[in-house]
């Protein structure tokens, strides 16, 4: 596992925000050192178009956020770049090695691991059990050497070191032996963070981690999502809860309609106005009585992909509502 500083004395955080400092401010912009990169990812499901990203980079060391309104392709282009399922096109290179087509299992093998947002701990097992299944290369899963505990009960008590070390850091020691399935959905959510460590990996990703968890143990997930770059690892996450976001990342990136549409700092791009229409919507702070009905006839027809002539289909309700204004007042 990397330190927690570099051989300059700085800490890795520093190292980042360092490194992303001179970055511009807009998508697809090059990093530094970026640990993933992907291009041309497209992923449709019928006539619905879910990712469409021309291309992002993700720098080393980071606490990267994907943010965006619901249904813009967050979660599935997690699963694309984690190989839970595949793109129509494109290509993403993790460490340099492209990742198209490997599957999942492999990918964490390589050293990028995720989490869900509807967390996948293994409820009839207890939680030291699930910490266990995490670790990767156990001799013992070989159907001829199961057979033989001494060829593998050594490393199985390694794995299970490392395994009651990672559960005291989270807190989670004292329901060692419980099974998963009796734990609150926060303990679950801190359950799956830890058995992705198992794996010893240089990136996680975490699909909407706060999402459920009761605000007792929000901080307590905070904490431990900072200290997963402070050990060295590379942070990219999906969240809805700004305050978060704010809190945690060094970068965002943000995805509206399959798109990403803006990156930069926190605070960069929380007040980007393509980020404020795309959570609010380009009208958020104009009174539509004051708008023409065309104009909001033909944007709408554009929302839905229609080519019809707007002035046969205008909303009947846009029309009684203009209808209902004097001309002076329509014109103000």
């Amino acid at each position: 596992m990397p330190a927690e500083t570099t051989t300059g004395g700085a800490s890795i955080k520093e190292v980042a925000l360092a490194a992303l400092a001179t970055v511009p401010h807009e998508p697809g912009a090059s990093k530094p050192d970026p640990i993933l990169v992907a291009d041309k990812i497209h992923r449709h499901f019928g006539g619905l178009v879910a990712v469409d990203v021309d291309h992002i980079e993700v720098q080393r060391g980071s606490i990267t956020a994907l943010i965006g309104p619901n249904g813009a392709g967050k979660t599935t282009f997690f699963n694309l770049l984690t190989g839970f399922d595949q793109p129509d096109k494109g290509d993403w290179r993790f460490n340099g090695t492209s990742l198209r087509g490997r599957q999942a299992y492999k990918i964490a093998r390589m050293g990028m691991v995720r989490t869900f947002q509807l967390t996948k701990a293994l409820s009839r097992l207890t939680v030291i059990e699930n910490m266990r299944l995490g670790a990767t290369g156990q001799s013992g899963e070989s159907a001829f050497r199961a057979v033989f505990p001494f060829l593998w009960r050594a490393q199985e008590n390694r794995i299970t070191e490392r395994a009651d070390e990672i559960l005291a850091r989270f807190k989670l020691d004292t329901k060692r032996e419980d099974f998963a399935g009796s734990l609150s959905g926060g303990q679950r959510k801190l359950l799956e963070m830890a058995r992705a460590l198992m794996v010893e990996p240089e990136m996680v990703m975490l699909d909407e981690p706060m999402a459920g968890v009761n605000p007792a143990l929000k901080q307590s997930l905070l904490g431990h999502v900072k200290n997963l770059r402070d050990q060295g690892m590379t942070v990219l996450f999906v969240e809805h809860d700004m305050d978060m976001v704010r809190d945690v990342a060094d970068w965002v990136l943000v995805m509206a309609q399959g798109q990403v549409i803006a990156e930069g700092p926190p605070l960069a791009v929380m007040s980007d106005t393509r980020v404020i229409d795309a959570y609010l919507g380009a009208h958020h702070d104009t009174d539509l009585a004051t708008m023409d009905v065309d104009e909001l006839d033909h944007e709408a027809a554009g929302e839905l992909g229609s080519h019809l002539p707007h002035e046969h289909h205008r909303s009947p309700e846009l029309e009684q509502h203009h209808d209902s204004h004097p001309p002076e007042e329509q014109q103000r």
